[in-house]
């Protein structure tokens, strides 16, 4: 607890602390300072036989080899009788999609971390991990992942090329195999006081306000992802979160597909973006409150699919108009509108042809 809280609090004070400084200092990495701080405090306490001094379970542990030939027999190969395993691939596809997900939710926060503002090829860094991982199991690796914690430090040390990452994959390489034994007295305490850190970083209050400036439907599926997350797995997570978004993003659609104005006794109701099935209730109500004697103008120029559900509402609408005196006119796009849901696509004149032959044999 100690480690722990007063590397967090340290974080905090050094970051104001050098937003001000110049020159040497601000080139010392506070995570570096934490983690010698907390082998300084741990070494202290088992120096002195303290019973608080902290157990190895708590401890960062490599193994750690005593020669070349020893640190090369750490390598292993797949165990390959487990081939037919079901187990084995529920695994590994699990496995695959965490690891995915979570180097894509990496690259999106680091794009917006980098200084340069670059768009990172999605394709490329999933083929990349993948052939990497495949590549690291036949020597008895572990799967990798893009993650945010060493790309945000990537990125807060003046990194700008790619091959920060692959400095960044020797210098691990070298910590491990030639100083591992420095490596296991740091204290996890110290470790997960740079995380928190790190996740307060991207998950800030600021941007908790700037998700509620942006409305309700950018605010909640943040938050329900981020406690959704906390509560389950990453995976789960997502997961809940996404389906939060998709509810949001239907419900948006569904209030601005369609639009009525009115002056007088004259109505104008517009059709724009996507008009599904959805919206079919909507519209059929708010046309039958159009009053007797009224002019309508159905405008669906702007419109780039509508539901064949939908169309059939506006064609059973045009042909009992005229029994309350309701002049309607339809306006419509032929390019612009191209999908009609049914058995195959049609374009928006074809659904009005048997439209326009009622029309020729009813009264006006």
């Amino acid at each position: 607890m100690l480690i722990g809280v007063s590397g967090l609090a340290f974080q905090f004070f050094w970051e104001k602390f050098t937003a001000s400084k110049k020159g040497f200092i601000r080139l010392i990495p506070a995570p570096l300072i934490v983690v010698l701080f907390g082998i300084g405090i741990h070494e202290f306490f088992k120096s002195s036989g303290s019973d608080y001094a902290i157990n190895p379970e708590h401890m960062v542990s490599l193994p750690v080899a005593a020669s070349g030939k020893e640190f090369f027999s750490f390598f292993s190969a797949p165990d390959w009788s487990q081939w037919l395993n079901p187990q084995v691939w529920v695994i590994g596809l699990t496995l695959a999609l965490v690891a995915s997900l979570e180097s894509l939710l990496s690259i999106e926060a680091v794009d917006e971390l980098d200084p340069y503002k670059r768009v990172t090829p999605t394709n490329r860094e999933l083929k990349a991990q993948g052939i990497g991982n495949i590549v690291s199991g036949f020597f008895g690796g572990l799967p990798v992942t893009s993650v945010i914690v060493r790309s945000s430090a990537n990125v807060n040390a003046g990194a700008r090329t790619k091959m920060s990452t692959i400095y960044h994959g020797i210098l691990l390489l070298v910590a491990v195999a030639f100083i591992p034994t420095l490596l296991n007295l740091i204290p996890k305490a110290a470790l997960a006081a740079v995380l928190v850190y790190t996740g307060f970083k991207l998950t800030k209050p600021a941007l908790y306000k700037s998700f509620y400036k942006k409305g309700w439907d950018q605010f909640v599926p943040f938050v329900v992802t981020v406690l959704a997350i906390l509560r389950t797995d990453l995976l789960t997570g997502v997961l809940i979160g996404i389906g939060v978004g998709l509810f949001f993003v239907i419900r948006s659609n569904f209030r601005t597909a369609i639009t009525m104005a009115n002056e007088g006794k004259n109505y104008l109701f517009r059709l724009r973006k996507d008009v599904s099935f959805l919206n079919k209730p909507l519209l059929r109500n708010k046309l039958e409150e159009v009053p007797d004697g009224a002019k309508v103008i159905i405008d669906a120029s702007r419109a780039d699919f509508i539901d064949r559900d939908v169309v059939e509402v506006i064609e059973d609408y045009m042909l009992h108009a005229h029994l309350r005196e309701i002049t309607v006119e339809l306006k419509f796009n032929p390019v612009r509108s191209q999908g009609f849901a049914g058995q195959e696509p049609v374009t928006i004149t074809n659904p009005l042809t048997k439209l326009n032959q009622k029309l020729k044999q009813k009264p006006a």
